[in-house]
């Protein structure tokens, strides 16, 4: 029998069976994931992205490397990527070329690589306010949002990108969503080992060249080892001066340097929730690591077998919820966690013009129970609705106002 498959000549007499299955796995795998791509996971962002191009002439999308900011704005227009050498020296002029493509939306990848276009684009925008001008894409600098902030003031919407979520995924994806994260190439890897390797790459890339780029001055081991250590306390209250201590270093430039992190889309500080001023509460934020992929590489969980034996999976389970959950909020909500000195604590309280709507607890339980504490917490808060939410758990009430549901069923049904 002698078969040729995608170019590949394969006879019993000069190729192992063995071989031969890793090769044709190797395609087959190559050829799943070169459909999902063509097929394009739609992003939610699009229409709003699309909405807000008719009525802003600049919007601005932000967020981390690698999660797809320039695959949504690859329209038909006119890209710019201020990192191609090629790209960069058409813009030797500016005014002349923003001048000659009038007509056209101009989208500007990586663009705090030439900061100097802000006051350039006002000017343009100013000369000929029509929605739809430019596109501007960058990497979470805080650079970029303080610049173009002041410059473009009034002229500019922000929409923040982030990795993909539940919503745009089937729901038999959860398990790769959480384990892998959201970063298109980790989560479309063919199997771990490629996903480890991107993350590796990733982590490399953004620790010895983008953040330096970006004004963070600290060196690589030093950057991996704070990075590593936020990983470490994820889902838990931070203490800096522990982390100054191990790292040799001051608080206040332990708490500057997460700050940066934060601003960077890498890290969330959840602030907590206060609502009785007589109750001692707990004052300091928790810490996560944003991306739940980037998060088990630091911590060398490297498939599901390890994550389900790791001490972290609950407060891994946790931050994933809690992102995905940011990314369904509108902007007029926000998040908090609420924990007193006596042990009353609720993993997230939901808050819309100061009031608390919803109190949750999460629980990697197919049968959560809940403490004294939570109880507690649930009535301290006084939220709307009450929820625990869990991986895969039927929706149903255990009391009154405390709800039990899937993390699918609560961003589809209840946000």
């Amino acid at each position: 029998m002698h078969t040729t498959i995608l170019g590949f000549n394969s006879t019993p007499n000069n190729r192992s069976p063995h071989i031969n299955r890793v090769i044709f796995n190797c395609i087959l795998n190559i050829t799943r994931l070169f459909l999902y791509i063509c097929l394009m996971i739609e992003r939610r962002i699009t229409q709003k992205l699309l909405k807000t191009i008719r009525h802003f002439p600049v919007t601005g999308i932000i967020g981390p490397r690698q999660v797809g900011k320039t695959t949504l704005a690859q329209k038909p227009s006119i890209y710019i990527d201020l990192e191609n050498p090629r790209d960069y020296i058409k813009l030797s002029d500016p005014v002349l070329f923003f001048e000659l493509h009038m007509d056209k939306c101009v989208i500007l990848d990586e663009i705090q690589h030439m900061p100097e276009l802000f006051s350039i684009i006002r000017s343009m925008v100013d000369l000929k306010r029509e929605a739809g001008r430019f596109i501007i894409l960058g990497s979470a600098s805080p650079l970029l949002i303080r610049q173009s902030s002041q410059s473009l003031a009034g002229r500019i919407a922000y929409l923040e990108l982030c990795g993909f979520n539940l919503l745009e995924l089937a729901s038999e994806n959860q398990s790769n969503l959480w384990q892998r994260g959201g970063f298109p190439d980790a989560f479309l890897a063919i199997d771990d080992s490629i996903w480890l390797q991107w993350l590796n790459n990733y982590v490399k890339t953004y620790i010895e060249r983008d953040l330096p780029a970006l004004g963070l001055k600290l060196s690589p081991k030093t950057m991996y080892n704070l990075w590593t250590m936020m990983a470490h306390n994820h889902g838990q209250l931070v203490n800096y001066s522990k982390i100054a201590k191990s790292l040799v270093m001051s608080s206040t430039s332990i708490k500057k340097y997460v700050d940066f992190l934060e601003n960077a889309f890498l890290i969330r500080q959840l602030p907590p929730y206060y609502k009785n001023v007589k109750k001692r509460m707990v004052k300091s934020p928790k810490i996560y690591i944003r991306d739940s992929g980037m998060l088990h590489y630091l911590l060398n969980i490297t498939t599901k077998e390890d994550l389900q034996g790791h001490p972290i999976k609950g407060h891994s389970f946790e931050g994933y919820v809690l992102e995905q959950i940011m990314q369904k909020l509108p902007d007029n909500y926000h998040m908090y966690f609420y924990r007193t000195q006596h042990g009353a604590e609720c993993d997230l309280v939901i808050t819309k013009a100061a009031k608390p709507e919803m109190a949750i607890e999460i629980k990697y339980a197919s049968a959560p129970q809940l403490t004294k504490g939570n109880l507690i917490s649930f009535d301290d808060i006084g939220a709307r609705q009450n929820f625990v939410i869990t991986p895969n758990s039927d929706d149903f009430l255990i009391q009154k106002n405390i709800r039990v549901c899937s993390i699918n069923d609560f961003i589809s049904k209840y946000i």
